[in-house]
């Protein structure tokens, strides 16, 4: 296995930075994906690497193209270095740097399976964010007949890239904000076992500088729709999907 951390961003303004030293902290190798922001966020990241072991890519899109977009745009980058897997965590602080190589060793011991982060959140959380996960957590899972996705929204992850470039290639969605859970869905329908990584989450207060890009109407409308057509995928795959179940489904499912 040889990983990145990939981390998009969009106008997240001082925790960037902060975010890209935690991670370049834990793991030599990162790539910072500019989503189009117009905030600054980016203006100082070059001055971060000051190791010879370290390699910062900073990567911008001239407009915002959604985060699935600026994941994707990373992932072409770090194939094209020879990197095999990729862990992905947000930009605004609420992933844990220090559990990236937490990721990576249950990674190399399971090369071949996803690793979800599995959120533990604490009172920091709102209370509305987390009943609406609760219903995508279950569309999820039907979707794939409790293949075993812990949790479709949490963006902390470890991918192997080839079969997440294969998820992409199959859907013109999963470019926005729908990317978390689509991908999750259509690669336990390609038969990746799937782990899941109990990872504390932490929501920042705007005193502390926290930002949310989400938008209540605009993006439940863009996960209905992205669940409607994974039902249309489902009915499609499911003789395949039935067959896999009652073989043992994901072998790796109690594993975490």
């Amino acid at each position: 296995m040889k990983a990145c951390v990939i981390i998009p961003s969009y106008n997240t303004g001082p925790l960037l930075r902060d975010t890209a030293l935690k991670a370049l902290d834990a793991w030599p190798d990162v790539f910072v994906v500019i989503d189009g922001s117009t905030d600054g966020s980016d203006a100082d990241l070059e001055a971060l690497t000051t190791e010879p072991s370290q390699k910062l890519r900073i990567i911008r899109h001239p407009k915002n193209k959604g985060k699935g977009s600026a994941v994707l745009t990373g992932i072409h980058l770090a194939l094209d270095e020879g990197f095999t897997h990729a862990l992905t965590m947000d930009a605004d602080g609420q992933h844990p740097a220090d559990y990236i190589q937490k990721f990576m060793t249950l990674g190399q011991s399971h090369p071949e399976a996803l690793i979800l982060g599995n959120p533990i959140f604490d009172d920091s959380a709102p209370s509305i964010r987390l009943k609406g996960r609760k219903i995508s957590n279950w569309w999820a899972n039907f979707n794939t007949l409790w293949w075993g996705i812990g949790d479709s929204l949490f963006g902390m992850r470890l991918y192997p890239l080839k079969p997440l470039r294969r998820a992409f290639r199959s859907t013109f969605g999963a470019r926005r904000f729908d990317f978390d859970p689509e991908v999750a869905v259509r690669l336990c329908w390609q038969g990746l076992p799937v782990i899941n990584l109990p990872t504390p989450v932490r929501y920042l207060s705007a005193e502390e500088g926290g930002v949310s890009q989400f938008k209540y109407f605009r993006d439940n409308v863009l996960l209905t729709w992205m669940y409607f057509r994974l039902l249309i995928g489902l009915l499609l795959r499911l003789p395949i999907l039935i067959i896999r179940k009652l073989l043992g489904g994901n072998p790796l499912k109690n594993k975490s």
